[in-house]
């Protein structure tokens, strides 16, 4: 529950990732395996319903139930929050998220196989700089915010957003800020606007159902260079991240609480490594615990 609050909570902050902290927490494999599998289940569904309530049945509903629980009452309780912390203090939220999401590079490089890693080397380092490249001036682009978007365009930015939520380093809220549509998202959650969340839900869902299966395959097939390809995505999304912008997202040198924002770097780094080394441990004393 707590690790699916984390995730909420990172999907609520324009440049950081649901996935980043998927990956940093321990859950991002099993979370995409059964995300898989359920899709999987869903398109039985019109012609089989045995068997895919059979599927249903047998999804790890001990992750993921307590997973959406925590990640729903974060996302319901803290929308107006996070959105007003965002808005009213930039430079100290970028540096905290800043400072997570930096030590965050060495989740991915270190789920890779070593003598993998030997093989493609050049390949893998050729995809994280220009994925890291394609990031960084994405992230530079802005638009105005919207007050009354179209629900249409509601609709396709949810399923290019909800994409953040598989892929470490690419921050759906930061897509919805970039074109205009992060202050209207949250502010519909905040008032609970059941039109405008409908119709957010149903463009995420068809953007993760085209998603999903298609980075599970990457993992299993490409793994090496898919896992470096993410790494360059989250150094390229550091940009959205520095703490001194303008408005149209031009970044500056270092200026007001310049002290601040440095402590607010060092708590963020300081809980995301606190974070890594937990996960670690206890991956640790599993691999070491004989099976009953």
């Amino acid at each position: 529950m707590i690790r699916g609050g984390l995730i909420g909570m990172a999907e609520l902050v324009p440049g950081v990732s649901g996935g980043t902290i998927a990956l940093v927490t321990g859950v991002y494999e099993r979370v995409l395996h059964q995300a898989n599998l359920f899709l999987d289940a869903t398109k039985k569904l019109p012609k089989d319903r045995k068997a895919a309530f059979a599927q249903y049945k047998a999804l790890d509903w001990m992750l993921l139930l307590p997973m959406l629980v925590g990640m729903g009452a974060v996302v319901l309780s803290l929308a107006g929050v996070m959105e007003s912390f965002v808005t009213d203090k930039p430079v100290h939220a970028r540096a905290l998220f800043f400072g997570m999401v930096l030590i965050s590079l060495t989740v991915p490089i270190g789920m890779t196989d070593k003598e993998d890693v030997r093989r493609r080397l050049p390949m893998a380092i050729l995809g994280m700089v220009v994925a890291a490249v394609a990031t960084f001036f994405l992230t530079g682009l802005t638009s105005a915010p919207q007050s009354d978007p179209n629900l249409l365009w509601v609709f396709v930015a949810a399923a290019i957003a909800v994409c953040a939520l598989v892929l470490p380093g690419v921050s759906g809220s930061f897509f919805l800020l970039a074109v205009g549509l992060y202050s209207a998202t949250m502010a519909a959650v905040d008032d609970r606007n059941l039109l405008y969340l409908g119709v957010f839900f149903l463009g995420a869902l068809t953007g993760i159902t085209c998603f999903v299966r298609l980075l599970e395959y990457l993992l299993h097939t490409h793994r090496t260079i898919t896992l470096f390809v993410m790494t360059g995505l989250m150094i390229g999304s550091l940009r959205a991240l520095w703490p001194w912008q303008d408005g149209d997202a031009n970044l500056q040198a270092p200026g007001e609480n310049l002290g601040a924002a440095l402590g607010l770097f060092v708590l963020g780094a300081a809980i995301v490594g606190a974070m890594l080394v937990a996960e670690k441990t206890a991956s640790s004393k599993a691999a070491a615990t004989p099976a009953k």
